[in-house]
């Protein structure tokens, strides 16, 4: 009879079992998750992805898109500083908040960016060959690389934060891992913006 109403969809029971397995499968999720998340890009950089998929917007917001994606990237460098800064200082719940935060305004920019390149496509550099060469590639190979290597540990110490009581996450890879996402997140951000700059801005 227990075992009966455990079983059954909603119960307290499942959740539990659910979250217990969660818990004990992080690593799982993480390379699951940033799989998907890499596919969904590879896929609208590749063209695999039709544009007829998505509703088109109008140009107005479509052209809006790269300036409010470099507004969104800055505010995501201050909230990665203050969740750092609050850890530091021992505040564990500004923290989580403004991780959580850190981590929405990344995935809001990642949709924008996702949905100007599907119908869209990518942006020519409007400026010198010699610019376009020796600045502005390697600077955006660069941004696109930590953009995309952080992706599973942005996962990953989210993961684990989200499957155990702060308490135990000091017995974690937690604070070292979301070190390394967090140094790679704000290059990332900060270079994007760069990219931003040279491709909307300065030429």
């Amino acid at each position: 009879m227990t075992a009966e109403i455990g079983s059954r969809f909603g119960d307290p029971l499942v959740g539990a079992n659910m979250n217990d397995w969660a818990r004990e499968n992080v690593p799982l999720l993480t390379g699951v998750l940033s799989a998907v998340a890499l596919a969904l890009v590879f896929g609208a950089v590749g063209g695999v992805i039709p544009n007829s998929f998505l509703p088109r917007a109008s140009d107005a917001v479509l052209d809006a898109i790269p300036h409010l994606n470099a507004v969104i990237s800055a505010s995501a460098i201050v909230t990665i500083l203050l969740g750092w800064r609050a850890i530091a200082r021992g505040n564990v719940r500004r923290h989580r908040a403004f991780m959580l935060a850190s981590f929405a305004l990344f995935s809001a920019f990642l949709v924008g960016y996702l949905y100007r390149l599907i119908l869209v496509g990518t942006v020519a550099f409007p400026g010198p060959e010699a610019v376009y060469t020796f600045v502005y590639l390697p600077f955006l190979a660069v941004h696109i690389l930590l953009a995309i290597v952080c992706i599973p540990f942005v996962f990953y110490a989210l993961l684990l934060a989200a499957t155990r009581p702060y308490e135990e996450l000091y017995h974690t890879r937690h604070a070292q891992v979301g070190m390394v996402g967090a140094v790679l997140w704000l290059i990332s951000f900060s270079m994007g913006i760069g990219v931003y700059l040279l491709l909307h801005q300065i030429y």
